[in-house]
């Protein structure tokens, strides 16, 4: 497994990294209660499985590489909002 060295190589393997890093502050904030975090851990959640789907279909149609650039994330969110409405 890589290591990873910086916040943006994080962030590149981890399109959810900021709601996963406030998940884990609201833990250590609330005495780790997971109920007083469930807000955070559903978008955490929505937040994992919108870009698993999105792996999902980039590699169903070949498009390299199957998670997005970061420069790129913004973009790919609102053209699946488009999609969706």
């Amino acid at each position: 497994m890589t290591k990873l060295n910086n916040a943006e190589a994080a962030a590149r393997m981890n399109p959810c990294l900021k709601e996963q890093t406030q998940s884990y502050e609201c833990l250590s904030k609330n005495g780790y209660d997971q109920e007083k975090c469930e807000a955070y851990f559903d978008n955490y959640n929505t937040c994992k499985k919108f870009w698993g789907q999105v792996y999902r279909d980039r590699r169903a149609k070949g498009i390299h590489p199957y998670l997005p650039d970061l420069e790129d994330r913004e973009k790919i969110k609102s053209e699946y909002m488009k999609m969706t409405q």
